[in-house]
């Protein structure tokens, strides 16, 4: 599933432009279980600016808009589990060249907010949600 969607990215403007200069094969990619503290305060690319927050302020809107086809289900995850139903994908921003490092929304941005939005809200919202991340490979760290 990760190689198909950094395979449909390739080709997209936006990601091009936050992402085009990254070597996505020079990544270690694993699936982790972040907390919702560090996602709410979880930036995007510069491309996608403030979308996290526009989703935020209306995350109904956005569940109920995805019902059909691969977003079946997405408002039963939310409602039974606080979570969503497919894990975004982040980046350790190091790999971006910012420091300090933590993790930026590089897909998901809508997923994202939904959490955000639910959080600042008080609606049911896990504690932890999966998301793949892509940390740099253990051949890139300094080695003492």
């Amino acid at each position: 599933m990760l190689e198909q969607w950094l395979y449909d990215h390739s080709g997209n403007g936006a990601f091009l432009q936050d992402y085009g200069d990254i070597d996505l094969l020079r990544i270690d990619w694993n699936v982790e279980a972040i907390s919702t503290k560090d996602f709410v305060r979880m930036p995007t690319g510069p491309s996608d600016g403030d979308c996290i927050d526009e989703y935020a302020q209306n995350p109904d809107h956005w569940i109920n808009v995805r019902q059909y086809g691969v977003h079946m289900g997405v408002a039963l995850c939310w409602e039974t589990h606080g979570t969503w139903k497919r894990w975004p994908i982040l980046m350790d921003r190091s790999l971006l060249g910012f420091s300090p490092a933590g993790l930026q929304v590089v897909e998901g941005r809508t997923r994202v907010g939904i959490l955000k939005g639910r959080w600042r809200e008080g609606a049911l919202v896990a504690r932890k949600h999966l998301a793949w991340v892509g940390r740099p490979t253990m051949r890139d760290l300094p080695h003492n």
